[in-house]
């Protein structure tokens, strides 16, 4: 680690002040042909990767980006491990603290990345809790970024879910405004949506929820949905219907900026929040925000392990 003091990243909000150079560091280093084949900030480190559910885009964007960066990843897999069963999530974090120099952890509950945060010694990075998402929304508003201007403003259509959290503070961070539109009783989390309008007043941004589709994507440039049922969710029979009229299909996208970009989180229920229509179009920039995942998480592992070494590459480019 470096010599500043230890940094977690439990919701995106904790790195607030520096996310807009995060994410230009992850878009420098994406399209770095000269430097970033040499440059190993997490050289000599390894970094456990701890997995409650099941994983695709997580687990080998983490892979392959410590691998990138130098480091070596290991993955633990809930069954590999005995956290939570027969040791505590805390002695559990000062043992892996005294072989790791960091730590992901996607997990059910926000509590327990808390309490792993908590006691470890080392960085820890929440790779997915049932509150927060902050990877996600770091890639995601990379591949924002990449776009260029934004014709429009960023919406939101279907659940106030963990994923829609940091993607609310992430953009408020970086001065976009946000519409969105949930079913009633849907809503996101109020506590983190005062957290996401303080923000987003402190860069001249504006937050504004709708039970209307049509209202939060009107005019809108870009249009982000993700899953109507989340996973850990299926017992949730009745939760379905409550978005009866939330699929973003061609006549919804109709009301958006015709350069409008589609995004998703993946994976897709394709047939419920989205058509194929819409998922596969020109305005689709699904595939990005996947890639960016590795590209984002790099610079979040390089700026919370090895900061001296994210200092350095920043100002050398």
């Amino acid at each position: 680690m470096s010599d500043i003091e230890k940094r977690d990243l439990l919701a995106i909000d904790d790195l607030v002040d520096d996310l807009p150079d995060i994410i230009e560091w992850a878009i420098r280093y994406k399209n770095d042909t000269e430097f970033n084949q040499d440059f190993k900030p997490l050289d000599g480190m390894s970094i456990g990767s701890i997995y409650e559910k099941p994983s695709t885009r997580t687990r080998v964007s983490f892979e392959v980006g410590v691998h990138k960066l130098g480091g070596q990843p290991l993955t633990l897999l809930k069954n590999d491990i005995q956290l939570g069963k027969s040791e505590s999530i805390g002695d559990t974090a000062a043992v892996l603290s005294r072989y790791l120099d960091g730590i992901t952890y996607r997990c059910f509950g926000h509590a327990d990345v808390t309490e792993l945060a908590r006691t470890a010694t080392v960085p820890v990075i929440n790779a997915l809790s049932d509150l927060h998402h902050p990877c996600q929304s770091a890639a995601d508003l990379m591949a924002i970024t990449e776009r260029g201007k934004t014709p429009g403003h960023i919406s939101w259509v279907g659940d106030g879910n963990n994923v829609f959290h940091d993607l609310v503070l992430a953009s408020a961070a970086m001065g976009h405004d946000v519409k969105y539109a949930t079913p009633l009783g849907m809503e996101p989390n109020e506590q983190v949506m005062q957290r996401a309008r303080q923000i987003a007043e402190q860069n001249g941004a504006s937050i504004t929820g709708t039970n209307d589709p049509v209202e939060a994507v009107s005019d809108a440039g870009v249009i982000y949905t993700d899953i109507f049922v989340s996973m850990g969710e299926e017992h949730m029979s009745d939760k379905f219907a409550a978005f009866e009229g939330f699929q973003v299909n061609e006549e919804l996208v109709s009301h958006a900026h015709p350069d409008y970009a589609f995004m998703h989180c993946l994976p897709a229920h394709r047939g419920e929040e989205v058509t194929d229509g819409v998922i596969d179009s020109k305005n689709s920039i699904i595939l990005d925000q996947a890639e960016n995942r590795m590209w984002a998480q790099m610079s979040l592992l390089t700026y919370l392990c090895n900061n001296n070494a994210w200092k350095t590459y920043r100002d050398l480019i």
